[in-house]
């Protein structure tokens, strides 16, 4: 097994739930997305540059999917989180019911264009 599927497998629940369901949802989006173990954490990568971050933080309770150039992005900043980051923002579920497919679908197609440029 690779480093990045036992980091998903090993979380306990809720957040292995969740990992799995925004993993799914990524790897359907952007099939052509590679996904790696960096700095201890699940990271996918497009055409070779960092993309998306998975990250769970069991302290704060939540499930962090990462935008790399999240400060970049357009839409959704109502649900994007900074929180004193210089580039990266993020939406962040304490559940698997908080997920919306549709905002999570669009930034991922956002993040495409932004990767690209």
């Amino acid at each position: 097994m690779k480093p990045a599927e036992a980091y998903i497998l090993n979380q306990p629940e809720p957040y292995r739930s969740i990992l799995l369901h925004v993993q799914a949802v990524i790897e359907l989006t952007v099939p052509e997305i590679k996904l790696l173990y960096k700095y201890k954490i699940p990271f996918y990568y497009y055409k070779n540059k960092p993309f998306v971050y998975l990250n769970v933080s069991q302290k704060r309770q939540y499930v962090d999917v990462a935008f790399m150039k999240g400060y970049n992005l357009t839409l959704h900043q109502n649900e994007l989180i900074g929180e004193g980051r210089t580039l990266v923002k993020s939406l962040r579920y304490k559940s698997l019911e908080e997920i919306d497919q549709a905002v999570l679908v669009e930034l991922l197609l956002a993040q495409i264009i932004l990767v690209k440029n």
